[in-house]
């Protein structure tokens, strides 16, 4: 198994995973799909930076955690190039705080999401979400990570 990652840090000051993490993640996600090896690129951001993507890509004017832009191209390629994630730091660790998660769970859960998505996983229809929640669940758990959709008793 061999991801390659090419990994952008242009968010300011906040602590980020090591690049070998980041690969140990998306190559699970890619076990499960049953690829060898992949590349693609994650890029961590500020607010502004995923704001402005995330308006100027999907029409939503406000920050959001991982945005995915697969690669589109029919040249054949000796390694699968699958795209981009752009995760944006600040909005990751507000989530994994407000949410009661471990903060290195919740950047291993965004990271599968954004591969799976790069992979062609959606959860638009809900059909298509419990087959990627389900996907992302079976993924997270080979990695000692509890299920990030189970809602903890009020």
């Amino acid at each position: 198994m061999n991801a390659t990652v090419d990994l952008q840090a242009a968010h300011g000051e906040q602590q980020i995973p090591a690049e070998a993490q980041f690969c140990s993640w998306v190559e699970a996600a890619l076990k499960a799909e049953h690829l060898e090896q992949a590349e693609l690129t994650i890029r961590t951001v500020s607010v502004e930076e995923s704001q402005q993507l995330n308006r100027d890509y999907r029409g939503k004017d406000k920050p959001t955690n991982v945005l995915s832009f697969p690669f589109d191209n029919d040249i054949p390629l000796p390694v699968p190039l699958l795209g981009d994630l752009v995760i944006c730091v600040p909005v990751l660790a507000a989530e994994a705080e407000e949410q009661n998660k471990a903060l290195h769970d919740h950047w291993a859960h965004l990271v599968v999401h954004g591969t799976l998505h790069l992979l062609g996983y959606d959860h638009i229809e809900d059909h298509e979400a419990d087959i990627m929640e389900s996907l992302e669940i079976e993924i997270l758990h080979s990695l000692g990570i509890d299920d990030p959709y189970r809602k903890e008793p009020t």
